[in-house]
């Protein structure tokens, strides 16, 4: 079949050889099909479509060197015509590539995360402690202190890895992955201590090592000159000091050789004198059992000086930004660092506990041949005799009393030395670049004042410069200082929260079950990072518990002070996740719980359009509902483009600390629109039970339809079973614009202040409430709600009731006592018996000019005689409705008179608002009641009427 001639309702003339660009789809009208080329792969080339097939540029965030980065369509330009889609067609420069910048230096998982790893979890401890340790715990109870110290941190290490496997990683290290998981309360306060941690844990082992003449002096003054050496490597970049921690590598493998060769080599009589005889099974067995000594002598003595040696396991996730593939280097890299070392902890104990005694005195001349009496010991079965020493507790050598016990066995001691520097100062080096590195990203994000100028980055790698000269500043003055006893279990603790922090972040993102929790490393329990994180916090305490509690203190403090300024920040962290699984729970929850009066809340649906059009509206029913029911500020869309987003509306409401839901429809008019929110609105039991809207002071000068809407509002909200308030402002913004009215919000943003005419009130005295009709009590819950409020507290609330005149004391202690019974607190109660009187006869002129414009004459409009006119516009009204409903009329315009009378210069006057009976009273008269009612009156005026049920109750059940 011939495709161009056959009868189809497509048109392919632009799948032939032809130069044709474009074709009809279906009699639609035709694409461009130029604008869609750059989009469409190979897949969609042949047909004139906008949709496109995946693509990577589609989720990434960051741009693509040397081309222009694509983006989908939106379904607004899918599903539109043609001609109201606004495709931006590329222009023809944009294909042309662009010269990429200079590629960073990147690392692997070996050299940019093992082998830092392995370095800061090397330490003097593993040179000087791990001996001495040994002869405390025994060989078999030190391997339980490491595997104990090792499955700690392996726990931490596999919640790493899972947390940064799960999505891309950038830097910022330990914060960046604590930040996004749990949010910026606590990522910022862990940032901050851990980058201030990791600053004066650079001079934290010096204090150990450097001892010359003066031990205070030299450590300030080769200190500083060590960290400054430092410093210089770390500025010049990371590859530099990438090649330098490989020096360093490199030299701790050749002193480890060195101590296992000589552990091999037979010991000469100085090294038998000094208690080192090479593998002996007898040693072995002497120093597999405990030998404890002083007051740190106990299993958990040695495990707190352990286990700070088994840390730094964060040295490498540190530097994500610097690795080439974080979600494989992190994982690998740290899992292998924390098994290697375990390994080299495990081999070193059980090895130097096989060859040196605990104790040796070191003299050539204690042999059992030199020496009379009871010998002593393992060294009598090799001819050596340290009994006295043993016995006086003076012996200088062997494993519980000489710290270079590994300098005694190696191959070449200075090794071991060298090995001791290497440690030491491949680990300051790890903690100077960690530091920046997550302090950095830090200050990017901005979370505290002030911090922002060190968060600028230099050179390729974006290296933090002004970070790097922060913290070599922190550790010089540390250094100067040179007594790190008292802030080393600080510091040690600081480390300690962040494990514990990282661990809890991984069970809380698995917990959630949200799902966005996607770790590619799988081999990880959720249960087991609750445990690592419960360990960590046990093992603060443990180490020391003084320092346990200030650490714990100041990321109390840190995360109420980022609580308090709620940066703008949203990272999808599980916090979010949690919240939303509890709101949901309790939601669902309460479908089981059937209402109380007790527990009745008025929650209300405000009719406010943009929150920010009607301030006083949205600020006086926040007042009462607040921290105490529901807010649901509602807006009907007439117009199909709305001008700012929901967003907008919600950063305007939590910019005034207006706690309220926003919710929009879209709707032909009004009347429809509300009736959607009157029915829709809400989600279980927390659903709307009242609606409040703005009094329509124009509504004279407004299109008869349009007050027919208004009445219908309140009319289908009275259906419902809805309680309904309307609130007249004489002063302030006008809150009686029209729902479907469209100002910009951004500029009412801008221009709106927090200051209401509710604020300016409050040096008023009272609240007027006048309860003339029995709603449930609606009307009298409402000013109660109010004064539980600062703003409010301070007036009185006095209540009028109507009554007659021959009785009026004995309903005014009537209705005292009714009230006692609610436990509102309200003691001034008055009777108004001349409520019921004739008003003025100039105010019954005035509301009847009022309602003169809506008249007709001698029709009868529920009868034959009544004209097509009459009968489509409900809102007129007839002589005989005007007679009808005169009596209530009257009482409208008699109110008004009272309410002139007793209320001129209250704070705030409740009235119960008269119902009209739908169909019977006409909108516009019952429109007149309420403008009657709350005419020329300066105060605020809410109208209120309940559901007619009750929201009060005198009973305890």
């Amino acid at each position: 079949m011939n495709l161009t001639t056959a009868r189809s309702p497509f048109s392919v003339s632009s799948l032939s050889n032809g130069d044709d660009r474009k074709f009809s789809l279906g009699g639609c009208s035709s694409y461009d099909t130029d604008s869609v080329a750059s989009r469409s792969s190979g897949v969609f080339s042949g047909y004139d479509t906008l949709d496109t097939p995946p693509s990577y540029d589609f989720y990434s965030n960051t741009e693509i060197f040397g081309r222009a980065k694509k983006s989908r369509p939106s379904l607004f330009q899918l599903h539109s015509n043609p001609q109201e889609s606004s495709v931006d067609k590329q222009s023809p420069d944009e294909d042309e590539p662009t010269e990429p910048p200079p590629e960073p230096a990147r690392f692997g998982w070996a050299q940019g995360v093992m082998i830092r790893c392995m370095l800061n979890i090397w330490g003097v401890i593993l040179y000087l402690r791990l001996p001495w340790i040994t002869a405390q715990a025994g060989i078999g109870l030190t391997w339980i202190i490491i595997l104990v110290s090792s499955s700690i941190t392996g726990i931490t290490g596999l919640s790493t890895s899972a947390i940064a496997t799960n999505g891309k990683v950038k830097g910022g290290g330990t914060y960046f992955l604590i930040s996004r998981s749990l949010g910026p309360e606590l990522g910022g306060s862990i940032g901050l201590i851990f980058a201030f941690a990791n600053a004066v844990a650079v001079v934290g082992d010096m204090e150990k090592d450097v001892s010359m003449v003066d031990k205070l002096n030299d450590i300030r003054i080769i200190g500083v000159i060590t960290v400054t050496c430092l410093l210089a490597i770390s500025m010049a970049g990371m590859e530099w000091e990438s090649k330098a921690q490989v020096l360093f590598f490199f030299v701790i493998m050749v002193s480890f050789a060195s101590y296992i060769v000589g552990t091999i080599i037979p010991a000469t009589p100085e090294k038998q004198a000094k208690g080192f005889f090479s593998y002996r099974a007898d040693i072995f067995a002497e120093n597999f059992v405990p030998g404890w000594r002083g007051l740190e002598g106990s299993f958990f003595g040695m495990f707190s000086i352990f286990f700070p040696s088994a840390t730094g396991i964060l040295a490498g996730a540190n530097i994500s930004g610097d690795l080439k593939d974080p979600n494989v280097a992190i994982p690998r890299g740290t899992m292998l660092a924390i098994f290697w070392t375990t390994i080299s902890y495990l081999i070193i104990s059980a090895t130097i506990g096989s060859c040196v005694l605990r104790d040796a005195s070191g003299y050539i001349n204690d042999t059992v041949s030199s020496l009379s009496g009871e010998c002593l010991g393992v060294g009598c079965n090799y001819g050596w005799n340290f009994t006295e020493c043993m016995t006086n507790k003076t012996c200088p050598f062997g494993l519980s009393n000489y710290y270079q016990s590994m300098s005694l066995v190696s191959a070449f001691a200075p090794l071991i030395s060298a090995g001791i520097f290497g440690a030491t100062l491949s680990s300051a080096l790890a903690c100077l670049v960690s530091a920046p590195k997550v302090f950095q990203c830090l200050c990017k994000d901005k979370l505290y004042p002030g911090i922002g100028f060190f968060g600028k980055g230099y050179g390729k790698n974006n290296e933090p410069l002004r970070s790097y000269l922060l913290a070599y500043i922190i550790a010089i003055c540390f250094i100067l200082i040179a007594e790190l006893n008292t802030i080393a279990p600080i510091i040690s603790n600081f480390f300690l929260c962040s494990y514990a922090l990282i661990n809890f972040s991984c069970f809380h993102a698995s917990i959630t079950n949200s799902p966005g929790w996607r770790p590619t490393f799988r081999f990880y329990s959720k249960w087991l990072s609750l445990l690592g994180a419960v360990v960590s916090v046990i093992i603060m305490f443990l180490l020391t518990w003084w320092a346990a509690l200030i650490a714990i203190g100041i990321v109390i403090f840190l995360l109420g002070y980022v609580l308090y300024k709620k940066p703008d920040v949203n990272w999808g962290s599980s916090m979010q996740a949690s919240s939303y699984n509890m709101a949901l729970s309790q939601c669902v929850g309460l479908n089981q719980v059937e209402d109380h009066i007790k527990n009745y809340r008025p929650q209300c649906l405000v009719l406010s359009g943009p929150p920010c059009m009607r301030p006083s509206l949205v600020d006086f029913i926040s007042t009462f509902t607040k921290n105490h029911s529901l807010m649901i500020c509602a807006n009907v869309i007439t117009v199909r483009k709305e001008k700012a987003k929901i967003s907008t509306h919600l950063k305007w409401l939590d910019k005034r600390r207006i706690k309220s839901f926003y919710h929009t429809v879209v709707a032909d008019d009004l009347h429809v629109g509300v009736q959607m929110l009157l029915q829709s609105t809400g989600l279980g039991r927390m659903k709307p039970n009242v609606l409040v809207m703005g009094f329509k002071k124009n509504w004279r000068k407004a299109q008869p339809n349009n007050i027919e809407n208004y009445i219908g509002i309140l009319h289908d909200a009275f259906d419902l079973q809805y309680g309904a308030c309307v609130l007249r402002m004489k002063e302030g913004l006008d809150i009686s614009r029209t729902m479907q009215a469209h100002v910009d919000p951004e500029e009412l943003m801008a221009t709106s202040q927090p200051t209401t005419v509710f604020q300016t009130r409050q040096g008023k005295k009272t609240i007027d409430v006048y309860w003339l009709s029995d709603d449930g009590g609606l009307t009298l819950l409402l000013p109660y709600l109010l004064t539980r409020k600062k703003r409010w507290g301070r007036c009185k609330v006095r209540v009028f009731v109507g009554g007659e005149a021959q009785k009026v004391e004995d309903q005014k202690q009537e209705l005292k006592a009714l009230i006692s019974r609610f436990r509102l607190g309200f003691q001034d109660v008055q009777v108004l018996p001349d409520i019921n009187g004739k008003p003025q006869s100039e105010h019954i002129k005035r509301f009847e000019d009022l309602i003169a414009p809506y008249r007709v004459s001698s029709v009868q409009k529920d009868g034959q005689e009544a004209d097509e006119t009459t009968k489509d516009f409900s809102w007129m009204v007839s002589d005989e409705e005007m007679e009808t409903f005169r009596a209530k009329s009257l009482r409208q315009i008699r109110l008004n008179e009272v309410i002139q009378d007793y209320s001129r210069d209250a704070a705030l006057i409740i009235v119960t608002m008269p119902v009209g009976r739908r169909g019977a009273c006409p909108s516009s008269l019952y429109m007149a009641w309420l403008e009657i009612v709350s005419r020329d009156l300066r105060p605020p005026v809410l109208l209120v009427r309940g559901n007619q049920e009750n929201v009060l109750t005198m009973y305890c059940q």
